[in-house]
């Protein structure tokens, strides 16, 4: 306590005092003395916990050496203006100062992937999902018969996320059993099932695009999550959500389909 003064104190807690009956639409005029009381107790806890909480480091140190290099350039006219002016006035620069403590109090918290994810699958606990365009960088399953399968780096963040608290399942139509191990692999090497969120026996595939429909409906995701519009429009009366990939703008082709350039952007994760 020792980088701010009584006075500047008072000030914090008389402002967070007003910042708080303003969030609670609390009236000056309605308060009686108990309801004073609690405002103010809440302010000078909220006022603590901060102190307490808030890196010694960082803005302290930085106002610290702001004070060194300003007194010293300045000390003989700090040393006037300390002499004149009133013990009892405040400067400025405790309104500042006191002013910067709450709004840093206040300031918005920028939410986690995590609770981004969950707030747009509106909690969801059940998904069901496509590899090729959207979880693996191939977009055909002819490209998974030439060469090894790759996880986009982009969207193993946000998978992460999924698995942490939804049921999920990876699904795609394969040309033979040497594509099912490439993807497989590619999944293992990227870290997707080291976390027991996700475990091999839910990564399914088949042999047409209707087997990938038939999945789905037999497993009733909350969620659906794929690149095919006419897999997207098969399922859409029977699933409650859906997420089409594309890279290309597409309309919606119903109020239960959402549409985004990729699985990561549909977050905000790029």
């Amino acid at each position: 306590m020792a980088d701010i003064s009584k006075e500047e104190l008072f000030q914090v807690i008389k402002r967070l005092t007003l910042k708080i009956s303003n969030l609670f639409s609390i009236s000056p005029h309605n308060l009686n003395s108990q309801s004073i009381g609690a405002v103010v107790g809440l302010a000078v806890a909220i006022f603590f916990i901060w102190r307490l909480l808030r890196s010694p480091g960082g803005t302290q140190h930085m106002q610290r050496k702001q004070q060194a290099t300003t007194s010293a350039s300045h000390g003989v006219s700090a040393q006037t203006n300390a002499s004149v002016a009133p013990s009892g006035v405040r400067s400025p620069l405790d309104d500042s100062r006191a002013q910067n403590v709450v709004d840093e109090l206040f300031q918005p918290v920028k939410p986690t992937l995590g609770q981004i994810v969950r707030q747009r699958l509106s909690e969801g606990r059940k998904v069901t999902c496509r590899l090729l365009g959207v979880i693996l960088e191939e977009s055909r399953p002819e490209e998974l018969q030439v060469k090894r399968a790759t996880v986009k780096s982009s969207v193993l963040e946000v998978l992460l996320e999924i698995t942490k608290f939804c049921d999920l399942y990876l699904m795609e139509r394969v040309l033979d059993d040497e594509s099912e191990k490439r993807v497989l692999v590619a999944l293992e090497d990227a870290g997707v099932f080291a976390s027991g969120g996700l475990v091999k026996d839910k990564v399914l595939f088949c042999s047409t695009e209707n087997g990938r429909s038939s999945f789905v409906r037999q497993l009733e995701p909350d969620w659906h999550i794929d690149s095919n519009p006419e897999v997207i429009s098969q399922l859409a009366r029977f699933i409650k959500y859906q997420l089409h990939v594309s890279p290309l703008r597409t309309e919606k082709t119903a109020a239960n389909v959402f549409n985004a350039p990729s699985l990561e952007q549909f977050f905000g994760s790029v």
